[in-house]
């Protein structure tokens, strides 16, 4: 469980860390080129919204599952101090 619990907290970080850099690389692409930005329908920063909405959804999950955890191995452990 507790390997679980610790690749969760490395997946939660990991999806804010490339929902940042994908951001911050689309906001320095329009500045650069916002020419190509303009041809779209949608605003340059929908890209950015969209991915920002599936992160949250992802951590939101991730911490449900390491709190369903969290909370089973605290029962074990109260179960291990009782044993003894």
């Amino acid at each position: 469980m507790k390997k679980l619990y610790d690749f969760l907290n490395i997946a939660i970080w990991s999806f804010a860390g490339v929902f940042l850099g994908s951001s911050v690389y689309t906001w320095w692409d329009y500045k650069t080129r916002p020419g190509l930005y303009a041809m779209q329908p949608v605003p340059w920063y929908f890209s950015i919204q969209t991915r920002a909405v599936l992160t949250a959804v992802f951590i939101a999950v991730f911490l449900l599952l390491r709190w369903m955890i969290r909370r089973r191995m605290k029962k074990a452990e109260r179960k291990e101090g009782e044993g003894l």
